[in-house]
């Protein structure tokens, strides 16, 4: 299929995609609870005539289109987060208290529209596609796993030679397309402390520990790690995000809690965070004071192979020309496609989809996108897929 026909195609289906979007969008389903949603895609797929897999990592679906090799895996995320939408649109979250306040929804519906290009294309290159929809990125379950840990885990990504995906943003103009190459997404940690005193009245503090003044110093050692502990060249993050402690005003209470999250690129940063963290909490206990804390690991950082991301650059400069490219931007954002990108080389890129004047950051209550250039990433997909198959088959064995 020619550039020019995949873009007449996908911008044909341009409407569905939307429907599709809409429809997902009105009944959001948190992580690993994506049983309606998957329903919708396995029809789909099926109906398409495509080998389906249901029940992948919890309630994730597989695709499978072609056999044989090479394979090409392309992923789309399909989880909601717990988060009441605010927005009045005809569209709006039938869900109390759950919204796809992150573009999933319009992940999904894309995919569903690369798969239907799949099986209308006549010239679809040797090899395999295999369409990964993926439950619960936003999330980990009891056992700490995502939906993308558990795919993979279950062997859906064996055979894959690469592996790619998108994720709209709305805050970059829509129909702009960002690829970044190398680290594009942060690795996530989080951590949850107590920091341990004697409590007593709060007029008499000399007869007590006072852990809200040990709060204070562990939490300015915790900002000195990132300012006097990190190489200052490379990218790296904790912040506090919660504090709890006391219940009146004049007591001084035992215990203070405080949860927080570390981001960091590369593997040897990380660890020196988690040591870091650690030294920072001893001045609890330097102080007279203790403390307990637990560092939970969470996703790996997002690498950009820079191979896929080259091929995803210049597919979009032959379907949309250079005014297409965005600049992109270095973020701490974190993702679970690292795990899939890990497993096989493979590349994230951004897909803007900035809907109007109004600031509607992801995991937002009012956050929202402009629809209109969803064919857009449909394009890209499908076509990037097809090149990618090609330059494997012809990529000389590395034995």
């Amino acid at each position: 299929m020619s550039d020019i026909a995949l873009l007449e195609r996908a911008l044909a289906l341009q409407d569905q995609i939307v429907a599709w979007r809409r429809d997902i969008h009105r009944y959001p389903e948190t992580s690993f609870q994506e049983f309606r949603t998957s329903r919708l895609v396995a029809d789909t797929l099926s109906e398409l005539g495509i080998e389906v897999q249901t029940g992948v990592g919890k309630t994730g679906v597989v695709g499978y289109i072609g056999d044989g090799a090479p394979v090409v895996g392309i992923r789309a995320d399909m989880d909601a987060l717990p988060i009441q939408e605010a927005n009045d649109v005809p569209y709006a979250s039938q869900t109390p208290g759950a919204s796809h306040a992150c573009g999933h929804d319009a992940h999904t519906a894309i995919l569903l529209a690369v798969a239907r290009m799949f099986t209308e294309m006549p010239d679809r290159p040797a090899g395999q596609i295999r369409l990964f929809f993926q439950p619960s990125e936003e999330a980990q379950d009891a056992e700490g796993k995502s939906g993308a840990m558990r795919m993979v885990e279950e062997g859906a990504l064996e055979g894959v030679d690469r592996v790619i995906a998108l994720h709209v943003s709305s805050g970059t103009p829509s129909g702009k397309v960002e690829i970044r190459s190398g680290y594009a997404m942060a690795a996530v940690d989080s951590f949850f402390a107590t920091i341990r005193g004697e409590g007593c009245h709060g007029a008499y503090p000399h007869h007590g520990i006072d852990p809200v003044y040990l709060l204070a110093q562990v939490v300015n050692a915790i900002h000195g790690i990132r300012a006097r502990r990190i190489n200052p060249m490379l990218p790296a993050v904790i912040s506090v995000g919660s504090v709890h402690g006391g219940d009146a005003e004049n007591v001084i209470p035992n215990a203070v809690k405080l949860t927080g999250t570390i981001r960091s690129y590369d593997e040897e940063t990380r660890k020196r965070q988690w040591s870091e963290l650690e030294r920072a909490f001893g001045v609890a206990r330097a102080l007279g004071g203790d403390y307990e804390l637990q560092i939970r690991e969470g996703y790996p950082a997002t690498y950009n192979d820079p191979a896929v991301s080259e091929t995803i650059r210049q597919t979009t400069l032959d379907l949309f020309g250079a005014d297409q490219l965005h600049p992109p931007e270095a973020g701490m954002g974190a993702e679970d496609f690292g795990y899939m990108s890990r497993k096989a080389p493979g590349a994230m890129l951004m897909l803007g989809a900035k809907r109007d004047e109004v600031n509607r950051p992801h995991h937002s209550p009012i956050f929202d996108i402009d629809e209109s250039n969803l064919y857009v990433g449909a394009a890209l997909l499908a076509e990037t897929a097809c090149r990618l198959l090609r330059e494997v088959a012809v990529a000389p064995d590395p034995a």
